[in-house]
């Protein structure tokens, strides 16, 4: 048995989106679940907890008076300073495409791409424990399309997402992390009747929109260091339909699960003659992929190394260039 101590910046539990700490929660009931006890250490508690207990960062005082005794190993989320004073082992997951340098030499990253544009090669892909989420009903009829992110960043493109809509034949939209006026990104108003928007959303919102989509529209102009929509999307029975750019084809890597395109006329065409895609298989792959036991084991692997006296990146590589604004062809 560990003791690990898990450190997620702002709020735990994560009661809305929170993709960090969503991803760090469902990691800590996992491991807790294989039988290792859990600690947070996290910005702010918002709630109880019953597989771990949870303690708030005092930002006053230096991490080391803040860690329960006999901590095996602390994983962070994250790259942070506060490395330097530990005398125990650590890791550190890197969550976004622009962390400091230089990287920490125990960093994690949360894909393939993701860790090979950081010149690494660790990294685990990020799960979720489905067992704590809405329940859906594959056999509901599916009409129209859903984005699910945070639609006022402008690498998400939630405005190309519409505009392939639009173009569909009695294309619908409905947009799960966004608003009909956005004045984040200057004046933005999107009048279509085609498209409905529905904010944040609580999970029992998500998923009975989810459940009835014909699949989620996901065109980013940037990297993806992990789409947590998308594994959403494939657990609810959703066809992605994206941009082939980060992590996209990890995660979409069968034409069963999807297609990928930088041409929104190509997509367009794709949608007006959309293929019969299965719910039972997008369902099945991303509950057997990206669950949290299936995390929780890759990271126990990862922690083994390092108490082991390994270091995860003993070199790093060329760090490639984190495009933004890739290519989005009308």
């Amino acid at each position: 048995m560990l003791n690990i101590t898990i450190i997620v910046p702002g709020t735990v539990p994560a009661t809305h989106y929170g993709g960090t700490q969503r991803v760090a929660w469902d990691l800590g009931r996992a491991l807790s679940r294989m039988g290792h006890r859990v600690w947070f250490l996290a910005d702010k508690v918002d709630g109880t907890c019953d597989f771990a207990e949870l303690r708030k960062r005092n930002p006053a005082l230096s991490l080391v008076k803040q860690l329960p005794e006999k901590i095996d190993i602390v994983h962070f989320n994250d790259q942070t300073s506060d490395v330097q004073d530990l005398k125990v082992p650590h890791v550190v997951t890197i969550n976004g495409n622009t962390p400091p340098f230089p990287l920490d030499r125990n960093a994690i990253f949360v894909s393939r791409n993701h860790a090979w544009r950081h010149g690494s090669e660790s990294y685990v892909y990020n799960g979720l424990d489905w067992d704590f989420l809405p329940p859906v009903d594959l056999t509901l009829h599916r009409r129209g399309y859903h984005f699910l992110g945070k639609a006022a960043w402008s690498v998400k493109n939630v405005r190309g997402a519409i505009d392939v809509v639009c173009h569909i034949p009695d294309g619908r939209l409905t947009v799960l992390g966004g608003y009909r006026l956005n004045l984040k990104m200057g004046f933005r108003l999107t009048l279509s009747p085609r498209v409905r928007f529905r904010g944040m959303v609580v999970d029992a919102t998500k998923y009975a929109v989810m459940q009835q989509s014909q699949g989620l529209i996901f065109p980013v102009t940037w990297h993806e260091p992990f789409g947590l929509a998308v594994i959403e999307s494939l657990y609810a029975g959703c066809p992605v339909f994206a941009t082939p750019y980060g992590d996209m084809p990890e995660l979409v890597s069968d034409a069963r699960l999807g297609f990928l395109t930088d041409s929104a006329s190509e997509l367009v065409e794709h949608l007006s003659n959309i293929p019969a895609y299965n719910p039972q298989c997008c369902h099945e792959y991303a509950r057997d992929t990206f669950s949290a036991d299936v995390m929780a084991r890759a990271y126990l692997a990862k922690y083994e190394m390092v108490l082991n006296g390994q270091v995860l990146n003993p070199v790093f590589g060329t760090v490639h260039p984190q495009y933004r604004n890739l290519s989005w062809k009308k």
